[in-house]
C-alpha cells in the first residue's frame, strides 16, 4: 500500500443525496439487491504505485474502456456481507475480517493484487457510517455490502492486468423470508458441475456464478428453488449450492459437512455453524457424502434434516430434493430442530441480541 501502512479515505459527500422521505419509501420493501445508497467507496490500484486514491464519493457508473481487461479475461472477485441494526440504535457487521482474509485469498487465486485486510474493512465502516441512515431500522432488514475488485487497464494481452479498481456498494435488503422461514426443494444437476480440483471453486470470483447460471435455470425449470452440485471428477458427491453451502444432521447429533478440498467456497456462515454446532453437543464432521447416500438415508429416517447457508438467508432448510429420475424428501419436507435452533442463535448473534463469546461481531456506529 503506497503512502505508509494506511490508506486515508477522501471524503465526497453526495451534494443530491435522496430525501428523507424517499429514503423511507424505499426502505418499506427495499427486496433485495434492487436499491442502493447514496454512495460508494472506491480505490484504485497500479503497479508500481500500490493502493492510492481512496475515496468515498456519490455512488454514481463507472467508466469503462471497452478493452478494459476485465471484459476480456475475467479477473474479477467479490464479497458479500450485512450490517445490522441494533436495539440501541447502532450498527454491526458480522465477522468482516473473515471476509478481508477471502477477499486476499480470492485475489492470490486470480493473480490479482492484494487489499491489506485493514484497508477492506475500514472501507466498509466508512460507507456504512455516511450511509447509516440507509440500515433498515426493522429486526429482519440489514444492509447489504458488495466489495469488488476487477482489472481495469486497457490492454488485450493475456497475463494479470497492471491496474485494478476496488469498490463498495451497498443495498438495503429486507426480509429473507416473509411469512416465516421456508423450507426449499433443490435439484441435482446431471449435467453441470460448479468446479474443479485445481480450478477456482474456492475463490469468490463472478466467474463461478456465471457458470452455475444456466444450472440454476434448469432448476427452476424442474420447480425447484435452487441447484445443487455434484463433483467433477467422479459425479457422486455433494458439493454445494449455487450460492451456500449445505450440512447434513443425522439421527445420531452428528452434523456433517461436504470438506474444503478447493472446489467448495470456504463460507463465513459455514464456518460459524461448524462452531456453534460443536459447542451445542453435536458431533461435527467434514467429510464426503454421496447423492446415493444422501437419498438412501433420507429415505430409512437416519438422515433427519438437511439444509444450506450462506449470507443472504444465513440458514435455509432444504425439504426436498428432485433428480432426472425422481425426488425425494427430507424429514417429511419440514423444518428440523436442529436447522431452527441453529439459525437462531446465528441470528441473534449477528443482530446483538444474543451473547458474542467468539469476538465474531464488529461494531461500526
Amino acid at each position: 500500500m503506497s503512502g505508509g501502512d494506511k490508506l486515508d479515505f477522501e471524503i465526497r459527500p453526495n451534494p443530491v443525496p435522496v430525501s428523507a422521505a424517499d429514503r423511507a419509501a424505499l426502505l418499506a420493501n427495499p427486496g433485495f439487491g434492487r436499491v442502493f445508497t447514496d454512495h460508494m467507496v472506491t480505490i484504485r490500484y497500479a503497479d508500481g504505485k500500490g493502493w492510492y486514491d481512496a475515496r468515498v464519493e456519490a455512488r454514481a457508473p463507472i467508466p469503462m474502456d471497452p478493452a478494459a481487461a476485465v471484459l476480456h479475461y475475467a479477473q474479477e472477485i467479490f464479497e458479500g456481507l450485512k450490517a445490522y441494526r441494533t436495539a440501541d440504535g447502532g450498527v454491526t457487521l458480522f465477522r468482516p475480517e473473515a471476509n478481508a482474509a477471502r477477499f486476499v485469498a480470492s485475489a492470490r487465486r486470480l493473480a490479482m493484487p492484494e487489499l491489506p485486510p485493514e484497508a477492506f474493512v475500514e472501507s466498509l465502516r466508512r460507507l456504512v457510517e455516511i450511509d447509516k441512515d440507509w440500515v433498515p431500522q426493522d429486526e429482519e432488514g440489514s444492509l447489504y455490502l458488495r466489495p469488488f475488485m476487477f482489472a481495469s487497464e486497457v490492454f488485450l494481452g493475456v497475463r494479470p492486468a497492471n491496474e485494478y479498481l476496488y469498490a463498495v456498494i451497498a443495498s438495503p435488503a429486507g426480509a429473507y423470508f416473509t411469512g416465516g422461514v421456508k423450507p426449499i426443494t433443490v435439484w441435482a444437476s446431471p449435467d453441470y458441475t460448479r468446479a474443479a480440483p485445481g480450478g477456482t471453486g474456492a475463490a469468490k470470483c463472478g466467474g463461478n456464478y456465471a457458470a452455475s447460471l444456466v444450472a440454476q435455470a434448469e432448476a427452476i425449470e424442474a420447480g425447484c428453488d435452487q441447484v445443487v452440485f455434484l463433483d467433477a471428477v467422479e459425479r457422486r458427491f455433494v458439493d454445494e449450492l449455487g450460492g451456500m453451502n449445505v450440512f447434513f444432521v443425522y439421527d445420531d447429533n452428528t452434523l456433517v459437512t461436504p470438506p474444503l478440498a478447493g472446489t467448495i467456497l470456504p463460507g463465513i456462515t459455514r464456518d460459524a455453524v461448524l462452531t456453534l454446532a460443536a459447542e451445542s453437543g453435536h458431533r461435527v464432521a467434514e467429510r464426503p457424502v454421496s447423492f446415493a447416500d444422501w437419498q438412501a438415508d433420507a429415505a430409512s429416517g437416519r438422515l433427519r434434516e438437511v439444509f444450506a447457508c450462506g449470507t443472504a438467508a444465513v440458514i435455509t432448510p432444504i425439504g426436498g430434493v428432485r433428480f432426472p429420475d425422481g425426488e425425494f424428501l427430507i424429514g417429511g419436507g419440514e423444518p428440523g430442530r436442529s436447522t431452527m435452533a441453529l439459525r437462531k442463535q446465528l441470528v441473534d448473534i449477528q443482530r446483538g441480541r444474543a451473547e458474542d463469546p467468539h469476538g465474531w461481531v464488529h461494531r461500526v456506529l
